[in-house]
């Protein structure tokens, strides 16, 4: 069993394509993400491994105080948590957000649109090193296991952790 590792969506946020996305209250969430959203460049984003981005708010927060005009949904996140250590975060983690199941598939690696953000963003964001203290705060992508209704406040919990 896994230990206890809970928190709750903080934002769910969507756009026509890049960033930012916007707060909306709740979202609809299919095998290819939230209902409404899209992606600028559908070569590197999106589908059915990538359908969701999950950024922690306490990760967010460390970049604004780090000096970089952030705010949640700056990222392009789809998610934002509060309460989840992105240090714990790995690939083949299942979590339950609210009644919807996704998995974690892999660690974000930022691109170039992030650079409306600041000079070193992408640098900022991302080391592929779990001990670094770098680790996800670009987030991590997942799949959708099984959709339904996200709302914001809604509590997502560690539910299984794949080897």
């Amino acid at each position: 069993m896994v230990a206890s590792v809970t928190g709750s969506i903080l934002q769910i946020s969507i756009s026509r394509g890049g960033v930012p996305k916007r707060a909306i209250p709740e979202g609809e969430v299919n095998s290819l993400g939230i209902v409404g959203d899209s992606h600028a460049h559908p070569q590197f984003h999106g589908g059915p491994r990538q359908a969701l981005l999950l950024i922690t708010s306490e990760g967010i927060d460390e970049l604004m105080a780090a000096g970089f005009p952030l705010f949640y949904g700056a990222l392009g996140e789809n998610i934002t948590s509060r309460g989840i250590d992105r240090r714990w975060m790995r690939a083949g983690q299942r979590y339950r957000l609210g009644g919807v199941l996704i998995e974690l598939t892999k660690l974000r690696q930022p691109c170039e649109q992030l650079s409306v953000y600041g000079r070193g963003i992408q640098q900022a964001v991302y080391d592929a090193d779990p001990s670094s203290p770098r680790w996800a705060l670009g987030g991590f992508y997942a799949s959708v296991l099984q959709g339904g209704t996200i709302r914001a406040g809604d509590p997502i919990e560690l539910i299984e952790e794949l080897a």
